[in-house]
């Protein structure tokens, strides 16, 4: 891990990473827009500029999108651990989801290669990344 904050981010920014042409991971997008009522996070595609500058930050692939990135300063969490991360700082219901904090990483995370390598198949793909709506702007990260 390096020692320096990420670009395009403050030390107490909390960043989620997400497949922007993925239909799923858009869904997980506007999933936390709408019960993140503290907007703990923000939120980047990982095709933006600003999501590029962070993946390479952490010397993770740039042209191929396998995985949820979780950024929280300085920290990376990627595949399960990220989305516990997450759900640690929602309220409830969904901290109920912490319970899978139980199921062995290994396991946690082949089945989340499964989803995240079908996710496409399953879940279908968008031609181009989405822009957020405009009333969700300042939820994403942004290099200005």
């Amino acid at each position: 891990m390096k020692a320096s904050t990420p670009p395009c981010m403050g030390k107490d920014d909390k960043v989620i990473l997400f497949d922007g042409v993925c239909k799923l991971c858009n869904a997980w997008s506007r999933f936390i827009i709408k019960n993140d009522n503290q907007h703990i996070f923000k939120l980047s595609s990982v095709q933006s500029k600003e999501g590029q500058a962070i993946l390479q930050h952490f010397s993770m692939p740039i042209d191929y999108f396998d995985t949820m990135l979780y950024v929280d300063g300085m920290e990376k969490y990627e595949k399960s651990d990220a989305f516990l991360e997450i759900m640690k700082q929602l309220n409830a219901p969904w901290r109920f989801f912490l319970i899978l904090g139980i199921v062995p990483r290994p396991l946690r995370n082949w089945l989340y290669d499964r989803i995240a390598l079908n996710r496409y198949k399953l879940f279908g793909k968008y031609d181009q990344c989405l822009l957020p709506a405009p009333d969700h702007e300042s939820r994403f990260l942004s290099n200005d």
